[in-house]
């Protein structure tokens, strides 16, 4: 009678949300063992898998727009027993990214999973915010009048809000902001652990005045939740 071959471990790897420094030693053994490596971005993977001397490795592109017709190859070569590594643009794999539909299928497959924690933008503005208690993720925001009606779903939330905005939006988004949730206190983080690291923290009315003119950079923003006096 046949053995059933045992299947292999599809495994989350944190990588760097923009230093190179930040990935870690686990990180760079479990890349190096691996028999295949999904990236949303194999451009900007190929940096930090060169970076660390990762060596020849079956690189395959996972963005949004391919996982469907990827994702059944992926599983078969995790039951024949291979090893895979899922690693994102930057952050924790499977947060705002196509990595959790990958992670529904191993749980459907029976395939075990493993994680190595690490760099997260989320984690890390909450933590430089200021605010406490609890919060929400949002990830990017969508646009226009879909924008304005899930701000207003928000008028009533007293946690805080974490969500990514990009550079061609971020203007509007603030503005939006406070004209339908009032002048909150609100915690900016541009390029997170880059050279250009900037942090703005205090009134929407006040640090929106540092977005105008030629915007650049990648924002990841907290925005304080519904006040006592109702701000």
């Amino acid at each position: 009678m046949r053995e059933e071959k045992a299947p292999g471990t599809m495994t989350l790897v944190a990588s760097p949300i923009g230093n190179l420094e930040d990935f870690s030693f686990r990180g760079i053994r479990t890349l190096k063992e691996a028999d295949f490596i999904l990236a949303e971005d194999t451009r900007r993977s190929l940096i930090l898998i060169n970076h660390y001397e990762i060596g020849r490795k079956a690189i395959i592109s996972f963005s949004e727009q391919k996982i469907e017709r990827k994702l059944v190859a992926v599983i078969e070569r995790l039951r024949n027993g291979e090893n895979g590594v899922l690693i994102t643009d930057a952050g924790m794999p499977a947060v705002a990214d196509p990595g959790s539909k990958l992670m529904k299928a191993c749980h459907e497959h029976r395939i075990p999973i493993d994680v190595i924690p690490g760099p997260s933008a989320v984690v890390s503005a909450f933590a430089c915010s200021g605010f406490s208690g609890s919060f929400i993720f949002e990830g990017f925001f969508p646009r226009a009048k879909r924008l304005k009606r899930l701000l207003a779903t928000f008028k009533e939330e007293e946690r805080a809000i974490v969500f990514f905005e990009s550079r061609y939006r971020i203007k509007e988004t603030l503005g939006l902001i406070e004209q339908i949730l009032g002048d909150r206190l609100i915690f900016i983080a541009k390029e997170m652990t880059k050279v250009h690291q900037t942090f703005f923290h205090g009134r929407v009315s006040e640090v929106k005045a540092a977005f105008e003119g030629d915007v650049q950079g990648e924002y990841t923003i907290v925005l304080g939740g519904r006040e006592p006096n109702g701000g």
